[in-house]
């Protein structure tokens, strides 16, 4: 008996993508990056980040960071198995290379929440890997309304805040898509169409060409 052409077409598979998204303070990525991470039906992985810090009571290792000391920290980046670290307040950060790789190989993709200079690090070592959004505020005066809303900062913190927005703001120019982040649910929707896009991207797909071959090797 004869197979279908359904079942003798060769299957059409995906390698994975990095979803990196940057803002200001305030502007709404981290929002954005933890509801679309827990929508199911995107089957996102959200990158963890190694940390020399302390844990805080609240936190789970694991979950919310990986916590080590400076000295594993310091042989990760010494063999080049961090995409990115950086340096805050005395304490290291950073996102180890081989789950990311892992995950990708896959056909799975990954979110990360990290700003301009993260950015730059990873797209430097994983350039074809990867998908950058800027979320900009729909105005200054919006975004300072939000900040003070938090009520979770110091008025100088704030100030402080506002004054490094302007300078993330500038480089909003280096990133594949920007959205203005003027109602919530309409930023989710943009970035729902920028994972569907790039799901799609004929580069992505592995086996495209095998298929596209079968077909015209079809007879009419």
């Amino acid at each position: 008996m004869q197979a279908s052409s359904k079942e003798s077409a060769p299957s059409i598979g995906r390698r994975g993508f990095i979803l990196i998204l940057s803002s200001p303070s305030g502007a709404g990525k981290t929002t954005l990056t933890r509801a679309v991470a827990a929508d199911p039906k995107w089957g996102l992985d959200l990158s963890i980040s190694v940390t020399t810090r302390q844990r805080r009571p609240s936190e789970i290792d694991g979950k919310h960071y990986t916590f080590i000391d400076r000295e594993a920290f310091d042989a990760l980046r010494s063999a080049d198995n961090l995409l990115e670290w950086a340096e805050v307040h005395g304490n290291f950060y950073g996102t180890p290379r081989r789950p990311v790789e892992k995950v990708l190989g896959a056909g799975r993709d990954m979110i990360f929440d990290i700003d301009y200079q993260g950015t730059r690090q990873v797209r430097s070592k994983l350039a074809e890997d990867v998908v950058t959004v800027f979320i900009l505020p729909p105005s200054l005066a919006e975004l300072r309304h939000r900040l003070e809303r938090r009520a979770e900062d110091s008025p100088d913190t704030i100030e402080k805040r506002l004054a490094n927005a302007r300078m993330e703001i500038q480089r909003w120019s280096e990133y594949d898509y920007v959205i203005v982040n003027d109602d919530l649910d309409d930023a989710f929707r943009s970035l729902e169409g920028i994972l569907i896009a790039e799901r799609l991207k004929r580069e992505r797909r592995v086996g495209l060409t095998a298929f596209v071959e079968g077909l015209l090797a079809e007879p009419d």
